[in-house]
């Protein structure tokens, strides 16, 4: 969400010029990608955090403006709320000792920008949901003073025409009105980056795709939203509903939204997904960006308006585009080391999916794909999903018998060194035995002491600064 744009209030004709460059921008996308020399088969890998900032209390501290200005990090940037920040990390060829390398540079990130935090009476935390969260956070006051934001809340309720309706059956049932996208920024994660050659790119496009259920599974991290028990993975139907803006005129309502598991897989090309961008997605920032060009510009902008738990994003190396595949299912938290095995685990398993796609084809249907991935963000590591032979089986038993073979063979592939391979796999597995994830340890804690969601966390950041992976974390 955070390319800031130069102003915030548009008229019909801002909407029709930007379409008119979009148009001609993806055109100029497929060809770029025609003429496109075959790559070097060098994958890169980065990561995106983000995280809460919260005071004493253990409420949301709406202040990155003051602590921005004295982290002074060039790779720390605002989101929609003020009390959201987000980090970046440097790309890495996938290789060799890529996983350690990404985890210092995360580390001494979170590490420094926490002791500049602590200097504003606040603290810094990194879960999926913040347990204290409360509805009447989520105001404009608490809006990040960004024109992207203040146009991108104008412009999706403008779609919508109407409040925003969350509805979200769990444990527990919640439903509310929302008159403005904060409660888009209930919800923190933890995405991870894949530039990936672009003659493969549909098949680690539509692997990523296979891969979510279990992503989302063993890293679930939100399983309470004000107050009430819902899923184990609450982001998930929480951003969907908090941005549920389609597509155009009549099928603004329709199948087809702005956040989603997508539409298909890519059959022949990742250019499928900006066509389809082109095709079914109305403008939202219709900036004024100067003429089109091989820059993509508006092309970019619009794609940074669709955000589909796998997400294509085209960059550019010297004057010739890459793809690298955004993966947005994990949530933030609970340490940095879990999200570092997370990151392991989906690094190994999507490129272990993406050799058996090239050599086998489609074996899990897309829509097999994208019910998995739903009952394991509602159920975590007790859903029941389809596997690659299209027998039904727990996840949970699937992912230590199956899945993280297959994540091994993935790194193996990969040349990831073999320590930090056993080192981050080693820590899923003790997770999915021993079935603690950030969420069911949120949950066993309230199932013990009760609805203190101050208490809870609290407990929760001890444990975080203490550093211990969750799987260790006692109730």
């Amino acid at each position: 969400m955070g390319q800031e744009i130069a102003g915030a209030n548009f008229v019909s004709k801002d909407f029709a010029r930007f379409r008119k460059h979009l148009a001609d921008e993806t055109q100029r996308l497929e060809r770029l990608f025609a003429n496109t020399l075959q790559q070097q088969d060098i994958r890169y890998a980065g990561l995106e955090l983000e995280a809460w900032l919260i005071d004493q209390t253990m409420y949301p501290a709406p202040i990155n403006d003051a602590f921005l200005s004295i982290l002074q990090d060039p790779m720390a940037n605002a989101e929609l709320a003020k009390f959201n920040i987000e980090f970046n990390t440097d790309p890495l060829p996938l290789t060799h000792d890529c996983l350690s390398r990404l985890h210092r540079q995360l580390q001494n990130a979170w590490s420094n920008a926490s002791q500049q935090a602590q200097k504003l009476d606040s603290e810094l935390l990194m879960t999926g949901i913040l347990a204290t969260l409360e509805q009447y956070d989520l105001n404009p006051l608490n809006m990040s003073d960004m024109n992207r934001y203040r146009a991108l809340n104008e412009q999706i309720l403008a779609s919508r025409d109407q409040p925003v309706r969350l509805d979200i059956t769990g444990e527990d049932h919640l439903k509310l009105s929302h008159n403005d996208v904060m409660l888009e920024s209930a919800a923190t994660s933890l995405q991870l980056h894949t530039q990936i050659p672009l003659t493969i790119a549909h098949h680690f496009y539509n692997a990523s795709i296979m891969a979510s259920a279990a992503v989302v599974a063993v890293s679930a991290n939100s399983p309470f939203l004000f107050g009430h028990s819902l899923w184990q993975e609450t982001r998930i139907p929480l951003f969907e509903q908090a941005i549920e803006s389609g597509g155009f005129d009549g099928a603004s309502h329709g199948p087809v939204k702005r956040v989603s598991f997508g539409s298909d897989y890519a059959r022949h090309s990742i250019f499928e997904c900006f066509q389809e961008n082109l095709d079914h997605f109305p403008v939202l920032l219709p900036v004024d960006l100067g003429e089109a060009t091989d820059a993509l510009e508006y092309l970019r902008l619009h794609n940074g308006t669709i955000w589909r738990w796998n997400r294509p994003i085209v960059g550019f190396s010297g004057d010739k585009p890459h793809v690298r595949i955004e993966h947005r299912t994990p949530a933030a938290g609970p340490t940095v080391t879990d999200m570092m095995a997370n990151a392991a685990f989906y690094y190994g398993l999507s490129h272990a999916f993406c050799d058996r796609l090239i050599a086998r084809g489609v074996e899990l249907s897309f829509a097999d794909a994208r019910d998995n991935f739903y009952k394991a963000a509602r159920y975590g590591l007790d859903a029941h999903i389809v596997d690659l032979n299209g027998q039904h089986q727990r996840i949970q038993k699937y992912i230590l018998d199956e899945l993280l073979p297959l994540a091994a063979q993935g790194l193996d592939k990969l040349n990831i060194e073999e320590t930090e391979k056993q080192h981050y796999l080693s820590i899923i597995e003790s997770r999915v035995e021993k079935h603690q994830t950030g969420s069911d340890w949120q949950r066993a804690f309230i199932n013990k002491h009760g609805k203190d969601f101050q208490k809870l966390t609290r407990q929760y950041l001890f444990h975080q600064q203490q550093g211990e992976v969750v799987s260790e974390w006692p109730i």
